[in-house]
């Protein structure tokens, strides 16, 4: 008798010892609700980018993909999202043409990398993002920035999202620096 009494003793400290624990143990705050101080991806929008400027970026891009051996679709829209150059290399696979496209429009829309949209849903699970208009969540479009204003983007398609973004990186270069 005496046992039971203390196995019961000891089951309703159990349990209590877990309320405690329970009540203590603060839930994780939901990211989404944190407020920055400051708005993030908040480059202003600037003129667009001239055909010369946009078509360098695109012969760049495409120099650095013949230079690895990789056959993409390079694309450079102007700051209010409108195609201004477009390069698609023989052998690129077609269903990459809108896929380019859609980087650049994407990077220029949001004013960052898609490589952001690509890193918020693989590293938070920001699922929500896949239900705005025109998100792609992977890498291949940069924002062309210069003089810290956006006039363009550029995307890049065909290859792995790692190999596109390499290639839009060189791209990129010629007018963020």
């Amino acid at each position: 008798m005496k046992a039971m009494v203390q196995l019961a003793a000891l089951a309703g400290l159990a349990v209590a010892a877990g309320v405690a624990c329970a009540q203590e143990a603060a839930p994780t705050p939901n990211p989404l609700d944190i407020i920055p101080d400051k708005m993030p991806f908040n480059t202003p929008y600037g003129p667009p980018i001239p055909l010369a400027r946009a078509q360098a970026a695109v012969a760049a891009a495409v120099s650095e993909a013949e230079r690895r051996g990789w056959a993409l679709n390079v694309a450079v829209l102007d700051s209010g999202g409108n195609l201004v150059a477009f390069a698609r290399m023989d052998g690129a696979q077609l269903g990459s043409i809108a896929v380019a496209e859609h980087k650049a429009r994407a990077a220029v829309k949001f004013r960052r990398p898609t490589k952001a949209f690509e890193e918020s849903l693989q590293k938070n699970d920001y699922k929500y993002q896949l239900t705005l208009d025109d998100i792609i969540a992977s890498r291949g479009g940069i924002p062309l920035v210069e003089s810290g204003k956006l006039i363009g983007a550029i995307g890049c398609s065909g290859a792995t999202g790692s190999q596109d973004e390499a290639v839009c990186v060189v791209g990129a270069g010629t007018i963020n620096r």
